[in-house]
């Protein structure tokens, strides 16, 4: 149960990605190409999710977690798109601290076999 639980935030962010992919590619206007490290935090959560559905350490918290991180790029990209810089840079911030914490308990869960 808790696989498909940590796969509906993954597949809420998938849907976040073909979102933003489509809404650049229909001619609206283009953030700067200041993004670079969010496609990072993406691929780090991917990751992660993909360890800890392998190691079967996708627990409550790591699902909770993964919904914090997706809705604070759900914000980040609103903002992303309606190009207010310094409100994006402060849920880049916050998805960045959130993906740092849960991949912080996942290895303390891993290392210490907890």
């Amino acid at each position: 149960m808790l696989v498909q639980m940590i796969l509906v935030p993954t597949f809420v962010l998938v849907g976040l990605t073909f979102l933003l992919i489509f809404w650049r590619g229909s001619g609206r206007p283009k953030p700067a190409d200041g993004d670079w490290f969010g496609y990072h935090l993406h691929t780090l959560f991917y990751v992660l999710v993909a360890l800890a559905i392998e190691t079967r350490h996708a627990d409550l918290i790591i699902v909770m977690l993964a919904w914090v991180f997706v809705v604070v790029q759900i914000c980040q990209a609103g903002f992303l798109v309606s190009a207010s810089e310094a409100r994006g840079s402060l849920f880049f911030a916050a998805g960045a601290l959130v993906l740092f914490a849960m991949w912080l308990y996942f290895a303390i869960r891993v290392l210490f076999l907890i």
